[in-house]
């Protein structure tokens, strides 16, 4: 019997751990989780966060093809890309949807979607919502800023209104982005994000 429970309690300790990890977000200054993991990109090809990664750091966000929210955001997601990648920041979208992949969020639905939105930048394909989980993110659309060093300096919601782009008060992101690369410390580190939830298997 005490054999038994010994050999049980590394199973406990990485089930805590996973709990951890989708309850608590990535910390700031945080490094990137898995920088060097591979994953499924809808243009085919396998991409890292340290393949995306530009000389002034990387955005990630985490969306879907599905939620109402997401699509809401559409033109802002792409303004804060577009932002990002004028900065020289690197761009990695990401579908962690793993329980609706035969509900819209399929590797196929993606690049159909990402056709449609005429994304320019990586959108890639959680598999097990492995980095969901790894960031603790819960939301989409979800946003993790990291500077040059690849140190977490925001995280969040794009801005300060889901309802629509005119009732905007402040452009959370994109004043980050203004901010890490004038070399100036984040003054808004985390907000909330609004969104559907990340449909994790369960």
């Amino acid at each position: 019997m005490k054999n038994i429970f010994v050999a049980a309690l590394p199973i406990a300790a990485i089930t805590f751990m996973a709990l951890q990890s989708v309850n608590n977000p990535l910390p700031i200054g945080s490094p990137i989780p898995n920088p060097g993991l591979k994953m499924k990109d809808i243009s085919g090809t396998e991409v890292s966060f340290k393949d995306a990664q530009k000389k002034n750091g990387l955005l990630v966000m985490f969306s879907c093809n599905t939620c109402p929210v997401v699509k809401k955001y559409q033109g802002r997601t792409l303004e804060v890309c577009k932002y990002a990648i004028g900065n020289d920041i690197g761009v990695v979208l990401l579908n962690s949807n793993e329980a609706t992949r035969n509900e819209g969020d399929s590797y196929d639905d993606m690049k159909t979607y990402a056709k449609e939105q005429r994304y320019y930048f990586s959108y890639l394909l959680d598999q097990n919502s492995t980095m969901a989980n790894a960031f603790g993110a819960d939301r989409t659309p979800e946003v993790f800023l990291f500077n040059k060093d690849g140190k977490l300096v925001y995280h969040g919601a794009i801005d300060d209104n889901s309802n629509g782009p005119d009732q905007v008060t402040r452009k959370h992101a994109i004043i980050a982005i203004d901010e890490m690369v004038a070399g100036r410390e984040v003054s808004m580190k985390e907000t909330r994000s609004v969104g559907c939830t990340i449909k994790r298997r369960s």
